[in-house]
């Protein structure tokens, strides 16, 4: 039986199949039964969809690949602390773990900006959350990431500025 460190290694290479296309890299996976159910990237880009994240990917994928839109038995790994449309999602597909790497102060929903999937009863879900599992990791892997697109950004103003001058705009 693979424990969560070998599942989350599996989403960090997801999240690079997301990073290959320009996408932030949040990479998610759904198992059962210690089989991989379904997969999914961040391609909200790529797709001109702004619900195209990670999460929501494995559990429209899954959600195929069962036949049933009620995931119960199912674990979620995920490399970034998911959104309040991704908490919603996990919600309602009954997911019974949600298992995430990287905690996102900006907007993450589940204990670091809100708390939408809390333990207790006020849901007729009951949800298990495991967070920080490769921390390190999965925020090293967004960090480089907007650390590199800055870079661009800034090397593209650059550009174009030298461009403007050279045309002798001002």
């Amino acid at each position: 039986m693979h424990d969560d460190n070998y599942w989350m290694q599996q989403a960090l290479l997801l999240a690079v199949k997301a990073e290959e296309q320009g996408e932030v890299p949040v990479g998610a996976l759904i198992v059962i039964d210690d089989e991989v159910v379904a997969e999914g990237y961040n391609n909200p880009v790529t797709t001109h969809d702004p619900t195209s994240h990670a999460e929501i990917e494995a559990i429209r994928a899954a959600g195929e690949s069962l036949g049933n839109y009620r995931l119960c038995g199912a674990t979620l790994y995920v490399t970034l602390e998911p959104c309040v449309m991704c908490a919603g999602a996990i919600i309602h597909a009954r997911i019974d773990r949600l298992v995430y790497g990287a905690s996102d102060p900006k907007a993450g929903a589940a204990g670091s900006l809100f708390d939408l999937l809390p333990p207790d009863h006020r849901f007729n879900h009951k949800l298990e959350v495991s967070s920080g599992v490769m921390a390190r990791q999965c925020s090293a892997q967004l960090s480089n990431f907007f650390k590199r697109r800055r870079a661009e950004n800034k090397a593209k103003t650059k550009y174009a500025v030298v461009s403007l001058q050279f045309a002798g705009k001002p």
